[in-house]
């Protein structure tokens, strides 16, 4: 349940491979085409079944992804679904193994629908035919085959009400009202709902609870706006009298607790780190109890909770190179796929045996990627002008060295998301094009604590772009980037830090490329969809309230600042997105045409935030390649 994340990140389906960089000079690597990294991947997204007889994952026919399902231990492969659009990006197995489950929406509007396949019949149905109405997934339990919990905004566009699904029939009924301003449902080990998380006029979260789904609400604790970012609920214990909990109450960074359902008192704090954040827990399926804790710090770190578990998870550390990841087990909890996500090669996929500690190779993400040089992607650390410790990541071009290089600062979206070690598919796209990739967790970033996270509050086009001209700053000061070659580029969040670079640091950076980035807080923040509205405290305490603070958005938005580019310009744009409209774009456009400033733009008929079909991504990095080309002279494809 992540109920106060208003994450703007792009997310793009990549991943890639092959050999180390050096730190001098030497011979260029071969151009890796564009459609091998930002084209469909080969397989992806591996999901064994329930039961552990199948597997289903992610392949393109005619190049739209579609699920796949096969036998385990045999190749009979075969297409369940059947899009020809935009592809299928987000699956599961229903828990009665019989089965898929997948969400798609229209044209990028996130106006997800539900469909189930029956992978026997091959039958397909829309369970939830409702125009413009976005569904959830709330809940998935294996003691619960045919059922499945979701939300939708259907009675009312601002709010989700939960219902009750029956997968076979196709049947659902309401189960938990929304009174108009919860933002998160809660779920118990007996799929009913009973808890709600509702947000408080200051920007924090009350955390409700009832006994049962028919006595009334009341509040078991808030969390202050302090707080509000960096806790969360994992889950009720299975007697339903505890609830697991990541919290940053009386700490700076989350941790995982124990609290008493009843009463709110800290049972027992079973996992910290004094600078990091607990970024993932694992529950075992048949006692609802957490078993190993995981921390993003420069690279994945885990704790176990379990003892049971450490002897697979220090096998599996050892089974392949990278940060391991599970993308699902079975309902035994006997086999497991896993992923290894690495910096410098495509992802690898298994399928893990707990019970003979043996693992079978599945496939690779994309393995054309082996063919070719990829770059290391090395963590970072520098000390902002008031003193704070920014930490962050860059990729060094293979065959360029690290001296006087043309630099790409990727400013991520969000902005309350982070950067991570692994594979980053523009990364290794611009290092194998000679730029040096600097990608920066700034204040306002998640996973450093609560600290980090509010020391951003309002600091949009301030601070936080303060922390940014620093890591450009400590980039000159090493020798790495050459201060006449260095371009700000993002999607998002990073969109927008692309327009404040341009318009508030014009001497900074050469060029600037803006992905579905907003141009005018005040805009932005009144055209955010319905369902956002019950977080507008949230969003007027972390960014600022139009209404009362009009002058101050003003003077962080890049629309009123247009006279100060003096750099080219790239702005792309999806023309169905409900987070950042198409005016958000098209306003900056025309304020630039009209001063005659030199610009680029592109509008995705098709797309929403973010770029999900393959045909786009390519035409934007073809575009994207030949502009930093001609502003930064490195290479580009034909």
């Amino acid at each position: 349940m992540a109920y106060g994340r208003l994450v703007m990140a792009v997310a793009l389906l990549a991943c890639c491979a092959a050999f180390a960089t050096t730190g001098s000079a030497g011979p260029q690597p071969k151009l890796i085409p564009r459609d091998v990294i930002f084209g469909n991947p080969e397989k992806a997204a591996p999901r064994i079944s329930p039961d552990a007889r199948m597997l289903a994952y992610l392949a393109p026919v005619d190049d739209v992804l579609n699920v796949w399902v096969r036998t385990v231990g045999l190749e009979d492969d075969r297409v369940v679904t059947n899009d020809t659009d935009r592809g299928i990006r987000i699956y599961f197995w229903a828990a009665d193994s019989k089965h898929i489950m997948y969400l798609q929406d229209i044209g990028g509007d996130e106006n997800w629908s539900l469909y189930a396949v029956n992978i026997e019949s091959g039958d397909i149905r829309q369970l939830t035919p409702y125009e413009g109405v976005q569904v959830r997934i709330e809940e998935w339990d294996k003691n619960f085959p045919d059922e499945l919990l979701i939300s939708m905004n259907k009675e009312d566009e601002t709010v989700f009400d939960v219902y009750h699904l029956d997968i076979p029939t196709g049947d659902i009924r309401m189960v938990a009202k929304n009174p108009g301003n919860v933002v998160g449902w809660i779920t118990d080990r007996s799929f009913k709902v009973r808890g709600a998380v509702t947000p408080t006029p200051e920007g924090g979260f009350d955390l409700l609870i009832r006994e049962t789904e028919d006595s009334d609400w009341r509040t078991l604790l808030t969390w202050d706006p302090v707080d509000a970012m960096t806790s969360d609920v994992v889950g009720f214990t299975k007697d339903g009298k505890y609830l697991y909990m990541q919290d940053s109450r009386d700490a700076n960074t989350t941790r995982l607790v124990k609290v008493d359902a009843s009463t709110a008192e800290l049972v027992k704090v079973l996992a910290e780190d004094p600078v990091y954040d607990v970024e993932g827990v694992v529950i075992d399926n048949d006692t609802y109890e957490p078993q190993v804790v995981f921390f993003n710090k420069a690279r994945q770190e885990w704790k176990v909770l379990d003892e049971s578990m450490r002897e697979d998870l220090e096998t599996l550390a050892k089974l392949d190179e990278g940060d391991f990841f599970a993308t699902g087990r079975d309902n035994a909890g006997r086999h497991w796929v896993i992923g290894y996500d690495k910096d410098n090669g495509p992802i690898p996929y298994y399928v893990y045996d707990r019970k003979t500690k043996k693992a079978e190779f599945l496939f690779n993400h994309r393995p054309k990627l082996t063919k070719y040089t990829l770059a290391r992607m090395e963590p970072i650390s520098y000390r902002a002008r008031d003193g704070r410790t920014i930490h962050g990541y860059i990729t060094y071009p293979p065959g360029y060295g690290r001296k006087n290089l043309p630099v790409v600062l990727n400013v991520h979206g969000g902005p309350w998301y982070r950067d991570t070690w692994g594979y980053h598919p523009e990364a290794q796209w611009l290092a194998n094009r000679g730029y040096a990739c600097l990608q920066v967790n700034f204040r306002g970033s998640t996973g450093y604590g609560k600290d980090h996270l509010n020391a951003g509050d309002k600091e949009w086009g301030g601070k936080v772009h303060d922390d940014l001209i620093d890591a450009v700053n400590w980039a000159i000061a090493e020798g790495i980037a050459d201060p006449e070659r260095v371009a700000i580029y993002g999607g998002s969040f990073g969109g927008y830090s692309a327009l404040v670079g341009a318009t508030f640091t014009p001497d900074v950076f050469c060029c600037a490329i803006d992905l579905v980035g907003p141009s005018n807080l005040i805009s932005f923040i009144q055209t955010i969809p319905p369902y956002w509205k019950p977080m507008l405290d949230l969003m007027y305490k972390r960014v600022g309230n139009p209404e009362t603070e009009e002058e101050f958005l003003k003077s962080r938005s890049p629309l009123f600042k247009v006279d100060q580019i003096k750099i080219p310009m790239l702005i792309a744009q999806g023309a169905n997105d409900p987070r950042v409209k198409q005016a958000e774009s098209e306003q900056i456009v025309e304020a630039m045409k009209a001063k005659g400033i030199d610009y680029e733009y592109i509008l995705f008929e098709d797309e929403g935030h973010g770029l999900a079909k393959p045909e786009n991504r390519l035409e934007f990095y073809a575009a994207v390649e030949k502009f930093l080309a001609t502003h930064m002279g490195g290479r580009q494809e034909g």
